[in-house]
């Protein structure tokens, strides 16, 4: 199986368009107050609209209030929504949208089973290296031996990677989908050309170490 790839927080129509050019499947716009590559709901639009049919756009939240969530459907029309919080299960199932549930696994307390229960609707499950409370996207990794099979919703690994340790996290945790931000940046928010190529190109590697394995 091919590992899914989505480059997260976008912040240019270039960098849009140098993801969807190599490939990616799917890009994060992050409209998080204090994070440092948030957009507007103007820009996230922006780069949105530049997006192909088959490219899909993830709107990462965190904490929203029911009001910002409805104006983000009505706005941006993402195909998905990433909820990156506290947010409860109730919370994230009461919009009829497909969502993404990040998991907060740096110093966590609860077992990844008992964490992971109520979100049984979620259309995936991504496993990140911050904080409980914390923003995500600082470049934190996690023991990726925790999540292989820990659900049947397709799992997704975040935090920390880059070109030259994806093949690892592929190869351990067998993930869906693999999620970058940091990994492929010359600074919050401005993408390396370059990095985002030599990513592209590690996951197609492991893929191939992986499907050639005994």
């Amino acid at each position: 199986m091919r590992t899914r790839i989505k480059f997260c927080g976008i912040t240019s129509i270039e960098d849009a368009a140098k993801a969807v050019d190599l490939g990616v499947d799917a890009i994060g716009l992050i409209l998080v107050p204090g994070s440092p590559r948030e957009l507007t709901l103007r820009h996230a639009a922006a780069i949105r609209r530049l997006l192909p049919p088959m490219v899909a756009a993830v709107v990462l939240l965190r904490n929203p209030d029911v009001a910002l969530v409805q104006q983000t459907l009505a706005e941006l029309q993402p195909d998905l929504l990433q909820f990156h919080g506290e947010e409860t299960a109730e919370f994230c199932d009461q919009f009829g949208v497909r969502y993404i549930k990040a998991i907060a696994m740096r110093e966590a307390k609860t077992p990844v089973d008992i964490a992971i229960r109520p979100y049984a609707a979620a259309a995936a499950l991504l496993f990140d290296g911050h904080a409980t409370g914390a923003l995500g996207g600082q470049g934190q990794s996690f023991d990726w031996r925790l999540i292989r099979n820990a659900a049947t919703q397709p799992l997704i690994v975040a935090g920390g990677l880059s070109a030259d340790n994806v093949g690892d996290a592929i190869r351990i945790a067998r993930p869906f989908a693999v999620d970058v931000s940091s990994g492929i940046e010359n600074a919050p928010g401005r993408k390396n050309s370059g990095k985002m190529a030599n990513f592209v190109r590690a996951v197609a590697r492991a893929d191939a170490a992986v499907s050639n394995a005994p």
